[in-house]
């Protein structure tokens, strides 16, 4: 790998981590506070376990962009980017839409769009790079489980 594509992976992979990060701060206060006042279904991890996942998440993000943007350029690569941003913008949104707004319905309506986007990224990026698409899945398997909690947690509250 060239010092010039080592620091574009670099880059993507800082890039989906500080999207996660900066929206993680901006509601920060309110994990502990307003959603720790909420009622929560059973099948709610524990606090300390979203961080990581998500980090992990945001780091498999960065390399799958990675693998697209490094592909020749094509409407299929432009297709593919585009997407990623549309995901990546609904992505940072609904944590501020559930935590720092308290709009539990409106972040659900919010994180199925963001699903159906998720979906839509890994179609196009197997026909890219497959391991691009099977990078994400556990990105869409995750935002699944989150819709649940979200709906959960709708109903219960």
């Amino acid at each position: 790998m060239t010092l010039k594509n080592t620091l574009k992976l670099i880059g993507c992979v800082a890039l989906t981590l500080a999207v996660g990060g900066i929206s993680g701060f901006i509601t920060k206060n309110d994990i502990t506070g307003w959603y720790a006042t909420l009622v929560k279904p059973g099948f709610n991890p524990p606090n300390y376990l979203f961080g990581p996942v998500w980090s992990l998440l945001y780091v498999l993000m960065g390399v799958s962009i990675y693998m697209v943007i490094s592909t020749p350029p094509s409407s299929n690569r432009r297709e593919g980017i585009l997407i990623f941003a549309a995901q990546l913008f609904l992505n940072f949104w609904w944590s501020i839409i559930f935590f720092s707004i308290h709009r539990i319905d409106f972040a659900l309506a919010e994180i199925v769009l963001l699903w159906l986007f998720i979906l839509w990224m890994i179609l196009a990026f197997l026909k890219l790079r497959p391991a691009a698409g099977y990078l994400m899945i556990p990105y869409l398997l995750w935002v699944s489980f989150a819709t649940a909690l979200n709906f959960a947690i709708l109903r219960l509250n």
